[in-house]
């Protein structure tokens, strides 16, 4: 039984110990999606900025500023399709572990069912073991009290004959 629980203990912390792994994991990958996000929120003031930068004649912008704004704006759209990129990453990864989560629940719960079963096995052979006792016993006490009968039976008949020889002697 101290062989079960050794093992159990060993497989629970192993798995704790992958859990603990995966949960950096996934922590690491959050702030790669948050450091995307400042990225971008940082790359959209500059886009507000440029749209407001007028340094042609009679503060109109030129095509030098539109460009750059363009460009700016590109760049953005690139850190969107990196932050799609990486939430589509997390969300896969999220789901990995839930279907691991998942398999281990199953795992664990026919392996408890499959101790229960183990269990209960053990419990018939050992309520089968006290009923042979029971009546390895009883027999034993229908041997013991059959030889205390013919030992009672045999002294009373020796008693007896010697009773009877001492009868004639003296008479």
């Amino acid at each position: 039984m101290k062989k079960y629980f050794y093992l159990l203990s060993i497989l629970f912390l192993s798995i704790c110990a992958s859990a603990q792994q995966d949960t950096t994991t996934y922590a690491a990958q959050r702030v790669k999606v948050n450091l995307l996000l400042a990225e971008r929120s940082s790359k959209f003031g500059q886009y507000d900025e440029s749209l407001n930068q007028r340094t042609g004649i009679f503060g109109w912008q030129t095509k030098k500023d539109i460009k750059n704004s363009n460009e700016i704006l590109r760049q953005v759209v690139l850190t969107d399709n990196n932050i799609f990129k990486e939430l589509k990453v997390l969300m896969d990864y999220k789901d990995l572990e839930n279907q691991k989560k998942v398999a281990v629940a199953d795992n664990s719960q026919e392996r408890i069912e499959n101790y229960m079963q183990t269990i209960k096995k053990l419990q018939d052979q050992n309520e089968q073991l006290k009923k042979e006792l029971t009546k390895a016993s009883q027999g034993l006490s229908i041997y013991i009290i059959i030889a205390l009968i013919l030992m009672m039976i045999g002294g009373f008949y020796f008693f007896n004959k010697k009773l009877k020889k001492y009868e004639k002697g003296t008479v």
